[in-house]
């Protein structure tokens, strides 16, 4: 347990409430030590019933934490700082951001504090089972908070830090690509549906076909074409599924997506606004 860190999540929609949870079950945090934000606090009655500190008063929640971690829209984020920011405290106060295309430089910029450390973290909706890819990155935080920003969305899957300048195309890939990837398995249940198989069974089936392939290349620490060599023979059936969906542009497709949604990650918030 955590004996000396509060934490503060602020916006406790889907993303902050799995963390939270993600927190008590890994045995970090006890509920009592989380406080959840949200402006209808009856939304959040059960987590209260289950010991957490909820409340709609952002800013009463930022004075009783040490760590505060904003969870809410881009085009919410300049009026909750505005909210919180008499109660930030430079030296106490480690700030989370996990909102889509803004930097730390303009979090600190909206406070008009140049000191208060600012770590953004990008999860995935992948958190709700323990299983995200989370993205993080700073460009004033001490290795130390850092570390603590890690061990928290390690709770929740899986970690990696990257360059600041990198963020909006983590949003792209991984946050994004949660849906790419479910479109993808929706697509191939399609295709099982028309070659002979129920509509539940094909979604199975692919569904626990898209997992063993991923697993293969993080468990074997493989690379997908040396998978791929595996599984297609001279003249087989494997090749020529592959060949006729690239002529289709299946490759072409999925990298131009991911583009497209980088940049639209990178306009959402305004920062004037």
């Amino acid at each position: 347990m955590n004996e000396q860190k509060n934490i503060a999540i602020l916006g406790s929609g889907n993303i902050g409430l799995s963390l939270a949870k993600g927190l008590v079950k890994a045995g970090i945090y006890q509920p009592e030590q989380i406080t959840l934000t949200r402006r209808n606090v009856k939304a959040l009655s059960a987590l209260a019933d289950n010991g957490y500190n909820v409340t709609s008063d952002n800013s009463n929640a930022v004075k009783d934490a040490d760590i505060v971690v904003l969870a809410v829209l881009p085009q919410q984020l300049n009026k909750l700082l505005q909210e919180i920011k008499p109660a930030i405290w430079e030296q106490r106060h480690l700030l989370i951001s996990v909102i889509s295309g803004v930097t730390c430089g303009d979090i600190r910029q909206q406070l008009d504090l140049v000191d208060v450390q600012v770590v953004r973290a990008m999860p995935n909706t992948a958190i709700a089972i323990g299983q995200s890819m989370t993205c993080i990155a700073t460009d004033n935080a001490s290795a130390e908070n850092v570390n603590i920003v890690k061990s928290l969305f390690d709770t929740v899957g899986v970690t990696i830090q990257i360059n600041e300048e990198l963020m909006t195309s983590a949003t792209a890939l991984c946050a994004c690509g949660i849906a790419f990837f479910l479109r993808s398995i929706r697509a191939a249940s399609q295709g099982g549906t028309e070659i002979g198989f129920h509509a539940h069974d094909a979604l199975k089936m692919a569904a626990q076909t898209a997992k063993g392939a991923a697993d293969l290349l993080l468990q074997l620490a493989s690379h997908p074409e040396q998978e791929i060599d595996k599984v297609t023979s001279p003249k087989g059936c494997t090749i020529a599924g592959l060949n006729e969906m690239e002529h289709n542009g299946f490759s072409s497709a999925m990298i131009k997506g991911i583009k497209t949604s980088a940049e639209k990650a990178g306009v959402l918030y305004d920062k004037e606004g």
